[in-house]
C-alpha cells in the first residue's frame, strides 16, 4: 500500500506527468537489479531479468501514467487562468468544480468558471477558465481539487485512481520480486498520455524500441465498475473491452493461475468479463500483433465523475482487489516460463474426456 499512496499523490495530467515519470526513474535507481530503459517519447520500461539461462518470451505489464486533468495555457486576466482540459470528463461535470494546480513550490486553488466544447467532442470542454488566487505558470498541470489517498471503509479514495492504482500495483510486483527474481523476466511498461488516444501505447507499438515482437502483454487499467464486475469481487481478468477482444490462449493461463492462486490462499479474489465501459491500451497492442491479456480493478466515480451526485468526486477503489491484482501480478510473474501458446493443459483435458467417450459415437448400435 506504500507505493499506491505514494503514486496516487502526485500530480499528472496527459503529456503532463513528469512528476510520476521522476518517481518512476527513483524507483528503478533504488533497486539494482532493475534496468530502466526510455523511449524518445518519454515511456519507460523497467525490466527484472529472469534467473533461467534458458531464453523465454518476456511478460510485460503496462499502465499510464496520466489522468484527466488541466494544463495551464496563460493568465487571461488577474485571478483567472485559461488552461487545456485533457480527458474524457464531461463538460456537465467540469463546470463550477474546484481544482488545484501544481507548481514545483506551491500549489494554487481555483474553480472553473466556464469550458469551451472541444473540436471533435461537444459533450466534452477542450479549453477551461479557472479563477485562480494567484498567477500559474505556462504548462502547470492542474487537477479535480479532491485531495490524496486515504482509507475509509476498505475502499482507497483518491483524487486520481486510474491508471496510477495500476501502476502502483506494478511497481509493488517488481518490489516484491526484487530479493528473488523469477526465472523468466518480467517488465513494466509505463506510458504517456492515454487518456487522449493511447497516444503513448501508440508510440511503443509504432515504433518499438521498448517492445519486442515475443512480448506478452498484459494491460492494466482501472475500469468503470458494471453490474457484473462489481468492487469487492477481486481482481478482474479482463477478456476485452468496448473495442477488442484479447488473446484467448492468454487470457486462458492467465486464468488458470488465478484458480490456483485461490486454492493457495483464501484472501485472493478473482472474476472475469469483458469490460465494456472503455477501451484500453490492450487493444493498441492486440491490434498491433502483440500476444495480449488484460486485468484490472473495479474503478468508482470513473474520471472523477459521481453520477449519483451529478458532481465531481474522488476516484475510489476497493482495497482487497487492489490487493488481489498484486498478487495475481506475482503469480503470473513467477509462472511466466510456464505459458505456452496453443493452449496444451486444456487441450488435454479435453482430449482425455474425448478419449474416454468416444466409442459412443463410432457404436454399432447408432
Amino acid at each position: 500500500m506504500k507505493i499506491l499512496h505514494e503514486l496516487c499523490a502526485i500530480p499528472t495530467a496527459p503529456f503532463a506527468e513528469s512528476r510520476v515519470l521522476k518517481y518512476i526513474d527513483d524507483f528503478a535507481r533504488a533497486r539494482r537489479r532493475l534496468r530502466l530503459s526510455k523511449d524518445r517519447f518519454g515511456n519507460r520500461l523497467l525490466l527484472l531479468p529472469g534467473t533461467s539461462a534458458r531464453k523465454s518470451g518476456r511478460l510485460i505489464f503496462v499502465a499510464h501514467t496520466d489522468h484527466p486533468g488541466f494544463v495551464a495555457r496563460r493568465m487571461i486576466e488577474r485571478g483567472i487562468v485559461e488552461a487545456d482540459f485533457r480527458g474524457g470528463v464531461l463538460r456537465e461535470y467540469v463546470q463550477g468544480a474546484k481544482v488545484r494546480f501544481f507548481e514545483p513550490d506551491r500549489e494554487i486553488t481555483g474553480t472553473v468558471i466556464a469550458t469551451t466544447a472541444a473540436k471533435d467532442r461537444g459533450n466534452y470542454p477542450g479549453m477551461a477558465r479557472v479563477r485562480v488566487g494567484s498567477n500559474v505558470s505556462t504548462s502547470t498541470p492542474g487537477m479535480f481539487d479532491q485531495g490524496i489517498g486515504r482509507v475509509r471503509n476498505g475502499k482507497f479514495y483518491c483524487r486520481v485512481c486510474d491508471d496510477l492504482a495500476g501502476a502502483a500495483a506494478a511497481l509493488t510486483m517488481l518490489e516484491k520480486l526484487h530479493a528473488r527474481p523469477p526465472r523468466a523476466t518480467v517488465g513494466v511498461l509505463l506510458t504517456r498520455g492515454e487518456e487522449e488516444g493511447f497516444i503513448g501505447a501508440l508510440a511503443a507499438a509504432l515504433e518499438p524500441t521498448l517492445l519486442k515482437k515475443s512480448d506478452c502483454i498484459i494491460s492494466i487499467e482501472c475500469s468503470a465498475m458494471q453490474p457484473f464486475a462489481r468492487q469487492g469481487d477481486g481482481v478482474i481478468l479482463r477478456v476485452g473491452d468496448r473495442t477488442s477482444i484479447f488473446n484467448s490462449q492468454l487470457m486462458y493461463w492467465m486464468t488458470t493461475e488465478a484458480q490456483k492462486l485461490a486454492e493457495d490462499d483464501r484472501r485472493f479474489k478473482y472474476q472475469r468479463a469483458l469490460m465494456p465501459g472503455g477501451s484500453c491500451e490492450g487493444t493498441v497492442f492486440d491490434a498491433y500483433g502483440y500476444t495480449t491479456g488484460a486485468a484490472c480493478v473495479a474503478l468508482g466515480n470513473y474520471h472523477n465523475m459521481d453520477r449519483e451526485k451529478k458532481r465531481i468526486g474522488p476516484e475510489y477503489v476497493d482495497v482487497n482487489d487492489w490487493n488481489s491484482m498484486v498478487s495475481l501480478f506475482v503469480q503470473l510473474a513467477k509462472k511466466s516460463h510456464e505459458f505456452e501458446s496453443g493452449m496444451p493443459l486444456l487441450k488435454k483435458r479435453l482430449e482425455k474426456r474425448f478419449n474416454a467417450l468416444r466409442r459412443h459415437l463410432v457404436s454399432k448400435s447408432r
